[in-house]
């Protein structure tokens, strides 16, 4: 193949993963704006809604280390299709469930193939080098909030008039109509092909999952300060995700219509976040090993910010309340590109789907928990505490959590890059061996 049609394809299989990315995530977040109208269908309290939610999130962390191992072990572009059929299957269940006790269970299954995308982003490590990965990760992350835009909006339009369960089916069609896509599609790559290190060699090695390497990801202490942040990181995300639609309509008295009007241009100033931030780490990575991290830094510590004066500007102020949402939106993605980044430069190829699994699996033990908290909170108090409380302190633990990796992150780097080096350099004087 070409390096024209190399480079074309590359962006081929980006565009198939933005477009499996983004379904995805309406289907997975749709239950947020759709959480009223299934809590009147059951009857439940905010309590109960909060253990669904917790549900499939506690089932996706616990399958993160079993994907990243699959993942690092066999081909990520036939498990990405196989997790494709899972979701739209799962889907599809959920949405037949008749009774409240049935649907928490079968809600709970969707929660599988959430946690599928190690592979994805590992695959598309091998089709672009270090200095363009932040900006295809930014790219690829503007389907969460682009696809809760879609979920609310399917919310909003479609459920009124064919109920909650038929959007349920529609997006679960979705997703195996993906699945035969991914499966013909999408092409493996060898594990570390798009490494500087590698640039003259026509040919790599096969490399695969090892325990040896696996234990290795443990040692870099950068990743230390990944796996901690990573736990307080995604809580407020689940907060906001499942919640804040819900805190519109009751505690900010938001009808449908001003909900969808307010919101469409925070998330789609979110969305833009997300690429800001790849890109930008991108930019000041290439200066500095520690670009990455202080990006991160600095959006976190802004989106507390922000997300303070929202909440707690008078109920009458819709103005200043979107203004300061639409700033909100700007810093909090910054980080999310950037992490993942992060990840793959101080891992080696054939371990990078269980390293962030790993990281993934830790983020989502502390997050799984974050809706049902949330929950409980604000049936004690309200909504608005709620949030706060949950999101406030997780990004502040997460800014010094950023300002340790800043320590170590130069010879982590410099380590893998040393290890990629000889690992090139072995090749070379192996295919100079004649036969």
């Amino acid at each position: 193949m070409s390096n024209k049609k190399e480079a074309r394809y590359r962006w081929f299989v980006v565009a198939i993963f933005f477009f499996f990315m983004l379904l995805h995530q309406s289907d997975k977040l749709l239950i947020g704006p759709l959480t009223p109208d299934i809590m009147k269908e059951f009857q439940i309290t905010k309590t109960q809604m909060g253990t669904v939610l917790t549900g499939a999130l506690i089932v996706g962390t616990i399958l993160y280390p079993v994907w990243g191992y699959l993942y690092d072990r066999f081909s990520r572009s036939k498990l990405l299709a196989l997790a494709s059929f899972i979701w739209g299957s799962t889907t599809w269940i959920s949405a037949l469930a008749k009774t409240f006790p049935i649907f928490r269970i079968t809600r709970a299954s969707t929660g599988i193939d959430d946690s599928s995308y190690p592979g994805l982003f590992s695959l598309i490590a091998d089709y672009f080098g270090p200095n363009m990965r932040g900006k295809v990760y930014g790219l690829l992350q503007l389907t969460q909030p682009i696809g809760y835009l879609i979920g609310m909006i399917l919310a909003l339009m479609l459920s009124p008039t064919i109920g909650w369960r038929s959007v349920f089916f529609i997006t679960g069609s979705l997703g195996l109509f993906l699945t035969i896509v991914i499966f013909f599609g999408v092409k493996e790559m060898p594990r570390g092909k798009s490494e500087p290190e590698f640039n003259e060699l026509a040919e790599i090695g096969q490399y695969k999952f090892s325990w040896a390497q696996a234990k290795e990801v443990f040692k870099k202490r950068t990743m230390w300060f990944i796996f901690l942040q990573g736990f307080a990181g995604v809580i407020p995300w689940n907060v906001i995700t499942y919640w804040f639609f819900t805190y519109l309509a009751e505690e900010r008295g938001y009808d449908q219509g001003s909900i969808l009007f307010t919101m469409a241009p925070v998330i789609l100033l979110l969305a833009a976040g997300y690429f800001i931030g790849g890109a930008a780490g991108d930019w000041l990575f290439k200066k500095t090993n520690k670009g990455r991290i202080i990006i991160s830094s600095a959006g976190v510590i802004l989106g507390a910010v922000f997300l303070f004066l929202a909440i707690q500007s008078p109920v009458e102020s819709r103005n200043t309340f979107f203004f300061l949402m639409m700033l909100t939106a700007i810093f909090m993605p910054l980080s999310s590109a950037n992490v993942i980044a992060t990840v793959y430069d101080v891992t080696m190829p054939e371990v990078r789907s269980t390293a962030q699994a790993v990281e993934y699996f830790i983020e989502n033990f502390g997050a799984a928990f974050a809706p049902l908290i949330a929950g409980i909170i604000a049936d004690a108090t309200n909504l608005k505490t709620a949030i706060l409380t949950l999101c406030i302190i997780s990004w502040i633990l997460c800014f010094f959590l950023y300002l340790g990796a800043l320590f170590v992150i130069n010879g982590d780097i410099s380590s893998l890059r040393k290890q990629l080096a000889e690992r090139a350099n072995f090749e070379k004087r192996h295919q100079s061996i004649p036969g």
